[in-house]
C-alpha cells in the first residue's frame, strides 16, 4: 500500500493513523479495527481485553520510577461517521479511505476522514509502542459505536480498571481543555403512510450544496438543514400546486447536519412552468437567508416530458402530516447556558428522513443534546407529543448523561500548566455541546478525574473534514509531556 502520510511528524502517529484509515471502521462495522488493536497489543507483549461489544482495553506497566504514580487512562473511540459527497462512489463497508495531504492538512477524497476519533487510536498505539517514554501505568480504553449512542461505553465493564485520572482524546480544538459536555439521545419517529395511484409528470427534486457539520459542535452556526428546507419547499409548492410525493430521503446520520435531501415527485403537465417559477423563487430566498453559512445551496430538479398514468404517491392526507412535522418540529439551538455565556445548553437536529417502502412508513431521526438532564427529556417529550398527536410512533435510544464540571481537578491543572510552559500561552478551560464518553465513564467510575484534549480538526462529520498536521504534532508532544509529569 502506498504510504500517503509517510514522512509526516510524528511519524509513528501518522503511520498508525494511515493503517487505521485503511481498515473500514464506520459505526457498527468495528470488528476489524478492534481485532487490529488486539493484535497490536499481543505483538508488543501487552495485556489486552476485548469484550463482546468489541471494546478494547490495553494495559502497559509504569516506567521505572513511576510505580507509585496514579494509573492513567487514555480514551477514544474506534468508530467514525461515514459521510460522502453524492457524486462519490465509495463503499465504507469494504474500502479503505483515500487519503490526501494539502499543505498542513490531511483529508480524504470525497468522504469523511475519521480523524474523529482515529487520531486518538493512533496517539495511543504510538505511545504504547514507544518504550523510551516516561509514564505512569496506562490503561488504554478504545470503545465502539460512540457515534451512534455510545453503545460500546454502555456495555463497557470497568470492574478491572484502576485509573485515577482520564485523558479523553476526542476533542477537535488544540489549546482547549474540555471539562464538561452535554448529554444526549437518539430520537425516532415513524409515520404510517398509504400510497395511492396518480398520474402526471414524474421527477426528482433535490436540495444540495449545504455545508452540514457536527450536530453538536456546529449547531450554533445557524447552518441550513436540508431536511427542513425540503419540507419547506414542498409546503411552498403545495400552496400553489397539486404536487404528489412518492418518496422522501434526506441526511445520512442524525449527528450530522444534513447536507442533501431529495424527493420523488409527480406534477400535472399544466403546472410545469409554475413549478419552475416557485422553485426558482425559493432558491433565491434561501440563498439570501443563508448567504453567510451556506453559500453554495442549490436546488436541482428533473421532470419527465411524458405523462405517466400508473404512478403511486403518498396519500395527500398522510403527506400533510409529514410536511407538518418537517415544518413545525423543533430544530437547532433551543436554549443557551446562563452559567457559561456562549455555550449552547440544549439543541436537536433533524438528521435523517427516510421513506421505508417495505413497511409503508416515513421515518424521522433526531439527535437531542443538553447539558441539563431535564431539558433533554423535555425535548424528547416534545417530539413524542408531536409524533403521536400526528398518528406516528415514537421511541428513543442511546441515552447518555452529561459530563459535569468539577471545581477541583488535578489533571486539569496539570494539563493547563504544562500547556502554558510548553507553548507560552494559556489553554482555554471549556465545555462543549457535543457529547463525549466522559459522562458515561464518570457514572461507571465515580471520582475519576478527567479532561479532553485533541488536535485541530475542522468540518468533522462532513466530506470536508481535515486534520491539522502541525497541531497533531504539538498535541502529541503535550500528551507525552503530561504523562511524564504524572508522577505524584
Amino acid at each position: 500500500m502506498s504510504k500517503v502520510l509517510q514522512g509526516l511528524e510524528p511519524q509513528r502517529v501518522f503511520h498508525y493513523f494511515e493503517e487505521i484509515c485503511a481498515i473500514p471502521h464506520g459505526s457498527g462495522n468495528e470488528k476489524a479495527i478492534s481485532d487490529y488493536c488486539v493484535a497490536f497489543a499481543r505483538s508488543h507483549g501487552l495485556w489486552v481485553r476485548q469484550d463482546e461489544a468489541n471494546n478494547v482495553i490495553i494495559r502497559k506497566k509504569a516506567s521505572k520510577g513511576y510505580e507509585n504514580a496514579p494509573v492513567t487512562m487514555l480514551q477514544g473511540h474506534l468508530d467514525m461517521v461515514c459521510e460522502k459527497n453524492n457524486d462519490v462512489a465509495f463503499d465504507f463497508e469494504n474500502e479503505g479511505l483515500k487519503l490526501k495531504v494539502d499543505g498542513d492538512s490531511v483529508s480524504a477524497s470525497g468522504t469523511t476522514l475519521g480523524g474523529d476519533d482515529g487520531i486518538a487510536v493512533a496517539y495511543a498505539l504510538a505511545i504504547l509502542e514507544d518504550d523510551t517514554l516516561e509514564h505512569p501505568e496506562l490503561e488504554i480504553v478504545l470503545t465502539t459505536d460512540e457515534e451512534v449512542g455510545m453503545k460500546g461505553t454502555h456495555a463497557l465493564d470497568v470492574s478491572d480498571l484502576k485509573a485515577a485520572c482520564l485523558i479523553n482524546l476526542d476533542n477537535e480544538c488544540e489549546g482547549q481543555i474540555l471539562t464538561a459536555c452535554a448529554g444526549g439521545m437518539k430520537n425516532r419517529g415513524a409515520f404510517p403512510v398509504r400510497f395511492v395511484e396518480w398520474e402526471g409528470l414524474s421527477g426528482m427534486l433535490c436540495i444540495r450544496g449545504l455545508k452540514g457539520g457536527h450536530s453538536g459542535a456546529e449547531i450554533h452556526c445557524g447552518r441550513a438543514n436540508a431536511n427542513r428546507l425540503l419540507g419547506r419547499l414542498l409546503f411552498e409548492l403545495n400552496k400553489a400546486l397539486n404536487v404528489g410525493v412518492s418518496e422522501l430521503s434526506g441526511g445520512m446520520k442524525d449527528n450530522a447536519i444534513p447536507r442533501e435531501a431529495q424527493a420523488k415527485i409527480v406534477i400535472r403537465p399544466e403546472d410545469k412552468k409554475r413549478f419552475s417559477e416557485i422553485v426558482s423563487e425559493f432558491e433565491k430566498n434561501i440563498t439570501d437567508e443563508f448567504n453567510v453559512s451556506d453559500r453554495n445551496i442549490r436546488i436541482e430538479y428533473n421532470i419527465e416530458t411524458e405523462e405517466s398514468k400508473n404512478l403511486t404517491i403518498i396519500h395527500p392526507a398522510d403527506m400533510e402530516r409529514i410536511l407538518f412535522m418537517c415544518m413545525q418540529c423543533p430544530n437547532g439551538v433551543q436554549t443557551m447556558s446562563m452559567e457559561l455565556p456562549g455555550l449552547v445548553e440544549s439543541s436537536l437536529n433533524l438528521g435523517v428522513i427516510r421513506t421505508d417502502m417495505e413497511n409503508n412508513r416515513v421515518l424521522f431521526s433526531w439527535q437531542v443534546r443538553s447539558s441539563k438532564k431535564s431539558l433533554k427529556y423535555l425535548l424528547s417529550d416534545k417530539l413524542a407529543y408531536m409524533t403521536e398527536f400526528l398518528g406516528g410512533t415514537y421511541w428513543y435510544e442511546g441515552d447518555y448523561p452529561q459530563w459535569s464540571y468539577r471545581s477541583e481537578s488535578p489533571i486539569r491543572d496539570l494539563v493547563r500548566k504544562t500547556y502554558l510552559e510548553m507553548f507560552g500561552k494559556e489553554a482555554r478551560i471549556d465545555a462543549i455541546h457535543a457529547g463525549l464518553e466522559c459522562g458515561l465513564i464518570s457514572e461507571k467510575m465515580p471520582g475519576l478525574d478527567m479532561v479532553a484534549i485533541g488536535p485541530d480538526m475542522k468540518d468533522i462529520h462532513t466530506p470536508e473534514e481535515h486534520l491539522s498536521i502541525s497541531s497533531t504534532e504539538r498535541t502529541y508532544r503535550l500528551l507525552c509531556e503530561v504523562l511524564k509529569r504524572i508522577k505524584g
